[in-house]
């Protein structure tokens, strides 16, 4: 049963689902930093590299997927508490299949673990945020996001260390997972138990497995999930696109070299996790559809810029007002879809797998376009994309306190 919290049990409850987004974000880039190495020391080609991506993407999408039936299973703290062991298990099972066994299996199976692990975290967490959010009364959930990059910061410069030092892939994932699991016991502790996340026997029923499934498909069948799924579906490509052929598009396109390259990709993450610190109050203060339009507006014109610009000077202004763009439509959107509590977790998991198919799999689709028509022009498909996701958002109005929740 909920009870009204103590101000310091809130800091706690927020302090923890903050740690947990961080937590997140090491680990995706503990395992992209080391994906180099992980190659030589198993001694594959890109194809099974590519291999290894599409089986951690499927998993992590079966994980977004199912986590509803998940959490109205075990709860959110104990699902959130399985789900971060599961992936420090992954985690564990990809730096021993890698320097110790040698076993591409392995470390395929630990991936599985690891992707499926953080996908069904991710929906979990961020339900947990938005009641948060909700508690709180003020738009934070895009700070959340912020974290988890801030995570994807620290792992990468963790990853950078141990290749540097020369710290083999086992030791350097074990440390990891070690500090992850640490750290989810010590967040679990501090996550109170909510009425709309509770285990259902906690509470003296028991319902059959196709209620469950019921109660988790049933954001699908509802328009305003299509109509969020877009504005996430616009933005995440807008994201995914610039994180895989930003860099490569300043570099080659534009011919600014490598070193350029890094640099756009740089200014792009900075202006992006900028706006996710601080938009927050101007969504308080503007409403969440006229911000998602605002932006949209930015990402299409930051875009357009790169891909037109005639100098060096420009590519890099398109860049910041392509990450500014992009920095909200995927928090917005998950705040949209968990307005109303009980129905959070099978909302924010329909608008997330749209979202994440997108994020996970449009950057190979726009490589394989870009092979016939060049990248630049590549680019224009998220010129659409984001335009739709900028016509879409006021799907992300407020719902109405009385409005009914199916």
């Amino acid at each position: 049963m909920d009870h009204a919290l103590t101000r310091s049990q809130y800091v706690r409850w927020r302090n923890a689902i903050f740690a947990i987004f961080l937590a997140s974000g090491v680990s995706i880039a503990t395992w992209a930093s080391r994906v180099p190495d992980i190659k030589i020391a198993l001694g594959i080609d890109n194809a099974q590299i590519g291999l290894l991506l599409l089986g951690m993407g499927i998993a992590s999408i079966l994980g977004i997927s199912t986590s509803p039936a998940v959490m109205a299973r075990t709860g959110a703290r104990r699902g959130m508490l399985s789900l971060m062991i599961m992936l420090s298990i992954g985690l564990v099972l990809i730096g021993v299949g890698t320097t110790v066994l040698e076993s591409f299996p392995v470390v395929i199976i630990g991936l599985a673990l690891f992707g499926y692990g953080n996908g069904c975290l991710d929906v979990m967490m961020n339900v947990e945020a938005t009641a948060i959010e909700q508690e709180a009364g003020k738009t934070i959930l895009p700070l959340f996001h912020a974290f988890f990059s801030f995570g994807t910061v620290i792992g990468a410069g963790l990853g950078w260390a141990a290749t540097n030092w020369h710290i083999a892939v086992a030791p350097h994932a074990i440390a990891v997972a070690a500090l992850i699991l640490i750290g989810a016991f010590i967040c679990i502790a501090n996550v109170p138990n909510r009425d709309a996340t509770l285990d259902p026997e906690e509470s003296g029923e028991k319902p059959h497995w196709r209620e469950r499934m019921h109660v988790a498909m049933s954001a699908w069948r509802e328009p305003r999930t299509y109509a969020l799924g877009v504005v996430m579906l616009g933005m995440a490509f807008a994201e995914g696109g610039a994180n895989d052929w930003l860099a490569l598009g300043t570099s080659e396109d534009h011919g600014g070299g490598a070193a350029m390259g890094a640099a756009a990709l740089t200014v792009f993450s900075v202006a992006m996790t900028t706006v996710r610190i601080f938009g927050g109050p101007l969504v308080d203060k503007f409403g969440r559809v006229l911000v998602l339009r605002i932006l949209a507006v930015a990402a299409t014109g930051g875009i357009l810029l790169f891909i037109l610009a005639p100098s060096l000077p420009l590519v890099f202004v398109g860049a910041a007002l392509w990450g500014v763009g992009a920095s909200l439509g995927f928090p917005l959107g998950m705040s949209a879809a968990a307005d109303d509590p009980t129905k959070a977790a099978a909302r924010v998991s329909a608008a997330a797998t749209i979202g994440y198919v997108a994020f996970l799999g449009g950057p190979p689709i726009l490589g394989l376009i870009s092979e016939h028509i060049g990248l630049l022009n590549t680019l224009y498909i998220l010129v659409v994309l984001v335009a739709a996701s900028g016509l879409a958002s006021g799907a992300a109005k407020p719902l109405k306190a009385k409005e009914p929740s199916a």
